[in-house]
């Protein structure tokens, strides 16, 4: 028999509450796609990736495909501090 745990949604209160992971992947000839993960530390929610993300990409360069994850990846902070999934 599994256990399951009940672990309550607590939103996060500042950027610090959230760690935000940009890399890319290489996919076929000069075809870079970021890869991003951001994690709510307040309650371990990750926020993304989800089951129906969009794919981040494709990027002529590693460095571009990292800045767009990055910049995506701050949007996704923004918006969970103004309206946090609970």
């Amino acid at each position: 028999m599994s256990k399951t745990a009940f672990i309550p949604s607590v939103p996060g209160t500042s950027e610090d509450d959230f760690e935000v992971s940009a890399t890319s992947k290489l996919a076929g000839y000069r075809r870079f796609f970021g890869v991003l993960k951001v994690v709510r530390t307040t309650d371990g929610r990750v926020l993304f990736p989800f089951d129906g993300a969009p794919e981040l990409g494709p990027y002529a360069t590693k460095l571009e495909a990292i800045a767009a994850a990055q910049v995506y990846g701050e949007h996704i902070v923004t918006s969970d501090l103004a309206r946090p999934e609970l």
